[in-house]
């Protein structure tokens, strides 16, 4: 199962993010150990994700039909 996130803040990255959106973040244990999260941003430029602030988002869990759609988009 993925882990999906929503967006609770954007402060300074306000081009990056959108507050209320889910965004699908990837493991990454050293990000974790320093509060921070490895999100798929509105850039998706960078298939490896950028590190955000985990304080900026808020963990959700999403019904299997959901997380298909998320995964597509």
């Amino acid at each position: 199962m993925n882990d999906f996130v929503i967006c609770l803040k954007n402060t300074n990255y306000p081009a990056s993010l959108i507050v209320g959106k889910v965004y699908r973040t990837l493991p990454d244990e050293q990000a974790n150990a320093q509060d921070m999260l490895r999100v798929i941003d509105e850039d998706k430029s960078e298939p490896e994700g950028y590190l955000y602030p985990a304080s900026m988002f808020a963990a959700i869990q999403v019904p299997e039909e959901a997380e298909r759609v998320l995964l597509a988009a």
